[in-house]
């Protein structure tokens, strides 16, 4: 459509013109296993975007955000990746809590909190996973328990007890929204609330967890008594699990389709590897970076075709199909580079940090396990996975 194109020529243009001076050398970095690149000037790129109205471009122009369609909003993660602008550093604000908060939220907590994540003003991490849970949400732990004068304003609050791991960009940021067990006794599911937490006091302590890449852009979260206002529990207390899975659905959005961009141009970096070395003579390789290929116009496919349906639990598949092909790029990388991928100098190449980071693909954001458990149980309605029967019962 005309004013599609038209719309996509003004993206790429704004890009072009404004990927200069101070931020052009940007391009290209932070990401998954390389958030720690530049941080602070990508930070400013990002509040740049902001002030041209940029961030947040399909929430609701009554949220402050654009409120541009499907299709407008594919075109923009599009054409922001394909202009090598950096990765974002809100986004688990922008595209988890944001929506969430517009789906769930009150309108005090849409007030509070929508206008500094669009300005990026404010930073979240998701404290989701525990040690003793993995992937398995409904297994989670911590606690919080409202009582009287624990909001920090003299009013009740909620004090927090427990520990998430895994949690991206924590040692950044100022606030993290948290699923916690507020019922005691409860289990699985059943009596969980969604918390927002402040990151900057005395009950929370953040510990980097070094990674295979000798990065540690995600952290360990130990609550000690930390303590939040009552009024910060998005949705009603003991309905975390609906608000939850409600963000675990805005995650698979219309981001994924610029996250495709990345791995398509990481896929053309590959091969022109394997001319360089001469591993492209391999047939066995070459037939196998045709299937990448290949593969990566399924993803595309699969993702527009779900981008019209309310979140639900079919968004596993698209989840485990982007994570296996992604650690399936890892080694590709590798093979292309041949010999020379056992070596190195101290640092890491490009290929080898991709190998390495892309191990975690299949782990994060849900394991293939748990995935491959959603499909079966929620979407093709299987018989559900044994588990204690006075669990069930509860």
């Amino acid at each position: 459509m005309e004013n599609h194109e038209r719309f996509r020529r003004e993206v790429a243009t704004w890009l072009a013109d404004n990927l200069t001076g101070e931020f052009a050398g940007v391009r290209g970095l932070g990401g998954p296993g390389r958030e720690h690149e530049a941080f602070e000037a990508r930070l400013a790129w990002e509040r740049h975007l902001a002030a041209a109205g940029w961030t947040c471009v399909g929430w609701p122009t009554e949220f402050g955000g654009r409120g541009l369609s499907l299709a407008e909003q594919v075109i923009f993660h599009e054409e922001y990746a394909a202009s090598g602008a950096p990765a974002r550093v809100s986004h688990l604000g922008e595209q988890l809590l944001g929506p969430t908060l517009i789906a769930f939220g009150t309108p005090e907590q849409q007030r509070r909190f929508l206008p500094p994540i669009r300005a990026v003003e404010q930073l979240w991490c998701q404290g989701y996973s525990e040690p003793g849970a993995g992937s398995d949400l409904a297994a989670v732990s911590t606690t919080a328990r409202l009582e009287p004068g624990a909001g920090g304003d003299g009013g009740p609050g909620w004090i927090l007890n427990g520990q998430k791991i895994w949690t991206s960009l924590a040692h950044v940021a100022d606030w993290c929204f948290v699923v916690a067990r507020t019922e005691p006794g409860s289990t699985r599911h059943h009596g969980l609330s969604y918390l927002l937490v402040p990151m900057d006091q005395p009950g929370v302590t953040v510990r980097p967890i070094t990674q295979l890449t000798g990065t540690s852009e995600f952290n360990e979260v130990f609550f000690d008594d930390a303590r939040t206002e009552a009024g910060l529990v998005v949705g009603e207390p003991g309905d975390g699990w609906r608000v939850a899975m409600g963000t675990l659905g805005f995650e698979r959005g219309v981001s994924t389709l610029g996250q495709q961009i990345g791995f398509r141009r990481e896929l053309d970096g590959i091969v022109a590897q394997a001319r360089a070395t001469g591993t492209i003579d391999d047939p066995v390789l070459r037939d196998d970076l045709a299937r990448a290929r290949i593969d990566l116009r399924i993803l595309r496919a699969h993702a527009l075709r779900t981008l019209e349906r309310e979140p639900g639990p079919d968004v596993a598949v698209g989840k485990l199909l982007w994570a296996g092909w992604h650690r399936r790029l890892g080694e590709l990388a590798v093979r292309a580079r041949g010999a020379r991928a056992l070596t190195t100098d101290g640092d890491l190449d490009e290929w080898q940090r991709l190998l390495l980071f892309s191990r975690a693909d299949t782990i994060y954001g849900g394991s293939d396990e748990i995935q491959r458990n959603i499909i079966a149980e929620r979407v093709l309605g299987l018989p559900k996975e044994p588990r204690n029967t006075t669990e069930e019962r509860r």
